[in-house]
């Protein structure tokens, strides 16, 4: 593995679950030596246990000669994030690229997300390196199961490299789940096309419950009569206050600005982008509506990370409205399980509290932002509102008991409903 972040890092552990002996090169020497003492970097459910299981199997080193010798398949786990013009940033990919030197014994297999185009262009300019394209479809959260579970695994062969995509092919065999064999570019567009259209479900049904809060409906009701066509299912069909996270922003704009490049103008992925960022500042209508200006007024954030089971903040919910809150003049307090405290320095001013009573003291309204289940369990009824300065909830992800909020007193406002 080339790169020991999330997705590196998972792989590599779920590798070595089968039974291969991986060997995982970080340029960061700190990080290197907190992976060889067993230190788990990030909040990901089941990682610990697989690496500590399997610390035999497992080599982290930051020497590329140490990763060309005793390997040939180098899977490329590295960052592609997005520039100010919305292309991929590639430097990393590149940085791998050059350290390969002129090996022709090795391959290089891409989980990065890259734009579709990326492989043959580097066959083209390094001519006789393998290259073999292998999207990964990890959800943060559930990355160890998505793994050993999936829906599909893609394996796209690049010119001349039918020998080395075998062997990727192989790897996966054990789990059972289909493999798509394919060529690179198709490879690399089963990626960005199915973040894509999973952000599109998003921000349709978020359309749909922000029509439903006008005329009455109630979207939860909606979504279900929905999902049970089989042509549309019920996945990604909660509504929300906009979608987050280190993947659907990042590939979603990629897409968008690669089929830009090419001369087609996606129109819906146009508006897909629009409507999410427009329903994370709906919240503070919400707010307005009930406590009418929001200067001094005290606002609990509960939750900030950008979904339950991560510590990941990229492009979070709550980042948004922490800001867009201060900016009309409210104090802002924050508290998250996991997320709070590697947040606090992108959170502006806010106030990054130990506990959910903390962060609710003497508030005038507390935002649901991430369905950590320890929220749903708060004593709302007694403690919560003997704490709160005025009892108003919005619910950003239709996650708490509304009809228990209201016969307890609470003022209710869910998305949709």
């Amino acid at each position: 593995m080339i790169g020991a972040g999330w997705v590196g890092l998972c792989t590599a552990a779920c590798f070595a679950e089968l039974g291969h002996e991986v060997v995982a090169r970080d340029i960061v020497p700190e990080k290197v030596e907190s992976l060889s003492r067993g230190e788990v970097p990030m909040h990901e459910p089941g990682l610990g246990e697989l690496l500590e299981r399997n610390a035999e199997r497992l080599t982290f080193t930051t020497s590329m000669e140490e990763l060309l010798e005793r390997t040939r398949l180098l899977f490329c786990c590295v960052d592609t994030p997005p520039t100010y013009s919305g292309d991929a940033d590639l430097s990393r990919v590149q940085s791998v690229i050059d350290d390969l030197g002129d090996s022709v014994e090795h391959a290089i297999v891409m989980k990065s997300t890259v734009p579709v185009g990326t492989g043959r262009s580097i066959q083209r300019r390094r001519e006789g390196l393998g290259y073999v394209s292998n999207p990964e479809f990890l959800k943060e959260g559930t990355a160890v199961e998505d793994f050993m579970h999936p829906d599909r695994v893609v394996v796209g062969a690049g010119e001349g490299s039918e020998g080395f995509a075998d062997r990727v092919a192989a790897l996966y065999e054990p789990l059972g789940a289909p493999i798509v064999r394919t060529d690179v570019a198709s490879a690399e567009m089963i990626k960005l096309a199915s973040n894509a259209f999973l952000a599109t479900k998003i921000s349709f049904i978020n359309e749909i419950a922000n029509v439903s809060e006008e005329l009455g409906a109630d979207v939860l009701e909606v979504a279900r009569g929905m999902g049970l066509d089989e042509r549309i299912g019920d996945k990604f069909l909660r509504p929300g206050i906009g979608y987050g996270g280190s993947c659907f922003p990042k590939d979603v704009s990629a897409l968008k600005q690669l089929a830009g490049n090419s001369g087609y103008h996606f129109q819906l992925l146009t508006a897909v982008i629009e409507v999410n960022e427009l329903q994370k500042r709906r919240t503070i209508g919400k707010l307005q509506k009930h406590l009418g200006s929001l200067v001094n007024r005290e606002i609990a954030l509960l939750g900030v990370a950008f979904k339950p089971d991560t510590d990941d903040v990229r492009e979070a919910t709550s980042l948004v409205l922490a800001a867009r809150l201060q900016g009309e003049g409210a104090n802002v307090r924050v508290y998250d399980p996991v997320a709070a405290q590697k947040a606090a320095e992108l959170l502006g001013g806010a106030r990054v509290c130990v506990s959910a009573g903390e962060a609710l003291d003497g508030a005038d309204a507390a935002v649901l932002v991430t369905e950590w289940p320890e929220f749903a369990e708060l004593d709302w009824a007694g403690d919560v509102k003997g704490r709160m300065a005025t009892p108003l909830v919005v619910d950003g992800r239709n996650f708490l008991d509304r009809d228990g909020l209201r016969e307890a007193g609470f003022t209710y406002e869910g998305i949709g409903r």
